[in-house]
């Protein structure tokens, strides 16, 4: 039996840029070295696209089961019909269907174990409702498909590149509805998660944690807003008395503009675009989002559908293995961890004797 990482990659919107990315990072024919491939998808809609843009060709082993998937080559299991419409840059409901039928599928492989970790190419969130999809996004699906399989944590939205990791209190949802939405537990509660999850998926030992503001140069004291001292200082310094060590809040125009974001671990914005506007002008092409607080591990590429590119043979490949890349350190980091602290030495103390007690 192979021991070698298998990784689900879910094709996304089948109109946007997912298979062409998917296509142009398994001409890299090294990855079925480093783990097993499995596509959830339409072997139909690779091979339209790989012929519409005259891609390399990538061969592709059609399964009925992931539980069937060879080692050594890129396996693609068919879920969605010959019948499927494809149209590249037109988000369509038959698009969105398909979307959702691969994760679903991918999703129940996951839990049973038949994968090990899954990166999820991009959807479009309106094309994607229906009756059995009512959420933002991928990670506010995945939280309530599996979050409850280890106590119902929140999944905690991580975007990474390197040693920047940026996450967020809230994610999708509108800039008005923000403020309402921030608590001084609930901010706490992120630095918390976001914490635990450097120390166990990322492997850093005493992480750093700088928490930004939410309005604009941190408040100014309460004259541009109140957050900050009534909600999120307070949640910093609940966060200290546990021994986490966390820093702000920080403005956000100066802290990465400055550079300072360097010198910490982790970072905590408090809304989507406060974190991802700087952190995608900063590492586009290498970033990837990784949905934490989940008992298992999902990563995906820190880009959208690119229905403006789609089907035109632009689309770069490297968000997409990055994201590979990273569920397999994610998840080997989580091994190690958990290994490590399965059975930690028991402390012992002498007694009067000299001797040792338990």
């Amino acid at each position: 039996m192979s021991n070698k990482i298998k990784v689900g990659i879910t094709h996304g919107d089948t109109n946007g840029i997912g298979y062409e990315v998917i296509l142009k990072m398994l001409e890299d024919t090294r990855l079925a070295d480093l783990c097993t491939i499995v596509v959830y998808g339409s072997a139909r809609a690779a091979g339209f696209y790989r012929k519409g843009m005259d891609l390399p060709q990538v061969q592709l082993n059609r399964i009925d089961s992931a539980a069937d998937a060879r080692d050594g080559v890129f396996n693609i299991v068919n879920i969605v019909g010959e019948e499927l419409k494809i149209e590249p840059g037109v988000p369509t409901p038959e698009a969105g269907a398909a979307a959702f039928a691969a994760l679903e599928a991918a999703v129940s492989d996951l839990r049973s174990g038949t994968i090990d970790v899954l990166v999820t190419a991009p959807i479009n969130k309106h094309s994607i409702q229906s009756e059995t999809f009512h959420f933002p996004g991928h990670t506010e699906y995945l939280e309530a498909s599996l979050a409850t399989e280890e106590g119902g944590e929140k999944a905690l939205m991580v975007l990474c590149a390197g040693d920047m990791r940026v996450a967020l209190v809230t994610a999708h949802c509108a800039i008005a509805e923000v403020p309402g939405k921030l608590s001084r537990q609930d901010v706490f509660d992120k630095i918390r998660q976001l914490d635990r999850s450097l120390r166990r998926d990322f492997a850093v030992q005493s992480p750093r944690i700088a928490v930004l503001s939410l309005n604009p140069h941190a408040g100014e004291k309460g004259l541009l807003g109140k957050e900050e001292e009534e909600i999120i200082a307070p949640a910093i310094a609940d966060a200290r008395d546990k021994k986490i060590l966390a820093f702000g809040p920080y403005a956000t125009d100066g802290f990465f503009g400055s550079g300072n974001y360097k010198a910490f671990d982790g970072i905590l914005a408090m809304y989507h675009d406060q974190g991802l506007a700087p952190f995608k002008a900063l590492a586009m092409d290498s970033g990837v989002n990784f949905t934490a607080g989940l008992p298992f591990v999902r990563t995906s590429p820190d880009h959208g559908t690119g229905y403006d590119i789609a089907g035109k043979g632009l689309a770069s490949p490297d968000s997409l293995r990055a994201a590979v890349y990273a569920a397999i350190d994610i998840y080997r980091n989580r091994l190690n961890y958990d290994e490590a602290y399965r059975r930690p030495l028991r402390r012992q103390h002498q007694d009067n004797k000299g001797g040792a007690e338990e």
